[in-house]
């Protein structure tokens, strides 16, 4: 075998996928024709995160062995990955965007990290370029805030990356994302997509992976307006219209990217994993993010030397020394609603403080809370509405192999054995 290529189709519902059936047409015969295994992880809920999972889809070692707990914490290891251990072997590697990931390749055909992991990428300058401003678009989604440097990078890339073929889609995609937010999602994936295609069929390396997060962040905020959900729960219209679908749209989208791989490599095994895949959540849950997070920790009057903002949510403080952070962290863990709901989830780790913005409610106008014993208003010019909860994470995920017939791969294996059947590939 001359090439293999990954799609990491994150946390995708691949039991919704056979629901869907022939709106999905590609991915369907996939799974007739190959098979669909899951694969287990994880089983404590606060370990389910794809930054771990993926750490051990790309290490083959679980949490306990890779100790990758936060976004971007790999950085901080030197764990060989999969793309390491193959270039060992004398095979040309590439990766475009591979969750929590460090580029530790030493002659890529090309590496692009993923928007929230701080890494160098491997890649001809108008890539590096282009990765540039779709981490800082990416990074301030929540406050619709996109930069003119990061705007002129993205249409530049766009236009010499975006496939012919795809230009309705890209149209179609672009005006729609006001009155869908989902779509600005979808747009980055199918421009992924097609830098993906055009770096492999450039380059020309004998291992690539593509991750895709499109179908998770929908799941995770508009599952309810699935057709293939059938629980209590509803998103209100205001959120998304009566009849309209996201889910399916994305997977839609995902099916014609599988097509179009497969199309233009043929002779290339494709094998798609998921790292993990979504539950319905039980209740409505609001999303919000800080819009302006030095701001923020300066109106509290904590100690911080920077932060830097991650997924959704998700922050990280750096502070000058221990005495400092402990200050920070236990301002932050005091933070509280009236209602006794704590604002933060606070991991102080000595000098660095992981955070995330968890209060679940609504946040109006009128809303105060306590930082210690001062009481402050406000929040709401603070923050940033993300979304609504609908999918949380379940340990079990998908993989499908197109270069083994149905029924070779176990029905079910763990996910830290993914490595292994990678590079198994190669020894065929």
């Amino acid at each position: 075998m001359d090439r293999l290529l990954i799609l990491e189709l994150n946390e995708i519902n691949f039991e919704h996928v056979l629901q869907y059936g022939s709106r999905v047409p590609t991915l369907s015969s996939l799974i007739n024709h190959h098979g669909l295994s899951s694969t287990i992880s994880e089983r404590r809920y606060e370990e389910l995160e794809p930054w771990i999972q993926w750490v051990t889809a790309h290490t083959g070692k679980p949490l306990a062995e890779h100790g990758v707990f936060r976004l971007g914490d790999i950085v901080n290891h030197d764990i060989p990955q999969i793309w390491e251990q193959l270039e060992d072997r004398g095979l040309k590697v590439g990766a475009i965007s591979p969750m929590n990931a460090k580029n530790r390749t030493r002659d890529a055909a090309f590496f692009v990290p993923d928007p929230w992991t701080p890494a160098t990428p491997t890649a001809r300058p108008l890539l590096k370029k282009l990765y540039a401003a779709v981490a800082q678009a990416v990074n301030d989604n929540a406050q619709a805030r996109l930069t003119l440097a990061s705007a002129v990078w993205l249409m530049i890339g766009a236009a010499a990356y975006a496939r012919p073929a795809n230009y309705r889609r890209y149209l179609a995609l672009a005006l729609g994302a006001r009155s869908s937010p989902w779509a600005k999602a979808m747009f980055l994936d199918q421009l992924l997509a097609d830098v993906f295609i055009r770096e492999t069929r450039r380059t020309g390396p004998n291992f690539a992976t593509l991750f895709l997060n499109a179908g998770a962040h929908i799941q995770h905020h508009y599952m309810f307006s699935s057709a293939a959900y059938d629980g209590p729960q509803k998103n209100p219209d205001w959120y998304v219209p009566e009849g309209v679908d996201p889910v399916l749209e994305v997977y839609r989208l995902y099916d014609r990217i599988v097509g179009q791989i497969r199309a233009t490599f043929p002779d290339a095994r494709l094998m798609i994993a998921t790292g993990l895949h979504q539950d319905p959540h039980p209740t409505l849950t609001y999303y919000w993010r800080l819009k302006d997070h030095v701001a923020f920790l300066r109106r509290l009057d904590v100690p911080f030397v920077c932060v830097e903002p991650r997924m959704s949510r998700d922050f990280l403080i750096t502070c000058a020394d221990t005495d400092a952070a402990a200050r920070t962290a236990a301002a932050l863990a005091s933070a509280a609603a009236d209602d006794g709901v704590k604002l933060f989830e606070v991991d102080n780790r000595g000098t660095d403080i992981f955070a995330m913005l968890t209060y679940p409610g609504d946040i109006g106008d009128d809303f105060i809370y306590t930082v210690g014993n001062r009481r402050f208003e406000g929040l709401k010019n603070d923050v940033a509405f993300v979304a609504l909860k609908n999918g949380q994470h379940n340990g079990i995920g998908y993989f499908v192999d197109t270069g083994a017939p149905k029924g070779t791969h176990p029905t079910q294996f763990p996910l830290a054995e993914l490595p292994q059947k990678i590079k198994a590939a190669f020894a065929n």
